[in-house]
């Protein structure tokens, strides 16, 4: 490592760094200053900028239990229930919530009209999948 290598070493001593919610935060706001090419006005271009500041703001910030916060706040409410969603297998399976819990269900695609028991509360309701 050399002389910058070791001064950036230095600098970072005592910062909180690179996280998850630094990572997504870079790639949504690069994603959308490129998307401001394909959108007049430069408002996306002007979010994707606040993007990138606020992500670099948390890298280089001393306060550790306040970025905690955030990244525990974005992996509870954001990232976890995006992944949910884009894991679940649209092409062999259908999706529905019951109608009294909100619990999502899911049944095999093809198998008509069926019964459906929720697995939380045990309300029983006819789907058409």
């Amino acid at each position: 490592m050399g002389k910058l290598g070791y001064r950036l070493a230095q600098m970072m001593v005592g910062r909180y760094g690179f996280d998850q919610f630094s990572r997504d935060l870079l790639a949504y706001g690069m994603i959308l200053s490129i998307c401001d090419i394909f959108i007049p006005g430069g408002i996306v271009k002007f979010i994707g900028t606040l993007l990138i500041i606020f992500a670099i703001y948390r890298m280089f910030s001393r306060n550790h239990a306040k970025m905690r916060l955030q990244l525990d706040w974005y992996r509870t409410y954001i990232d976890g229930p995006l992944r949910s969603w884009l894991a679940r297998d649209r092409k062999n399976y259908c999706y529905f919530k019951c109608p009294t819990c909100k619990q999502v269900q899911k049944a095999p695609k093809g198998r008509g009209r069926i019964r459906v028991t929720c697995h939380k509360c045990g309300n029983v309701f006819e789907k058409k999948v």
